[in-house]
């Protein structure tokens, strides 16, 4: 069986112009341009993050949908779960 998960991944230029990024698993699906790129100024606008004095997240630079497929081929830990349940009932 085929599991889909999506997750936001939105890249900044920091301190020193060097890409960094953070990735959000439980992002809202169908986000605009506008929406992201607003909320990516507001993060870079609050100067909250830094490491070893570099500020972090200063400049907005992308946001993409990422969107990861796994396919088992076989999974014997499903199998074992399923009999387990059905042991407790």
């Amino acid at each position: 069986m085929a599991k889909t998960t999506k997750t936001l991944k939105l890249t900044f230029l920091n301190g020193k112009n060097k890409k960094t990024s953070v990735t959000l698993g439980d992002a809202v699906d169908n986000l605009t341009a506008g929406q992201v790129r607003g909320a990516m100024t507001i993060i870079a606008q609050a100067n909250v993050f830094e490491k070893d004095g570099v500020a972090y997240y200063t400049t907005p630079q992308s946001a993409s949908y990422i969107e990861r497929t796994v396919s088992d081929i076989f999974n014997d830990a499903d199998t074992d779960e399923a009999e387990s349940a059905d042991k407790q009932d």
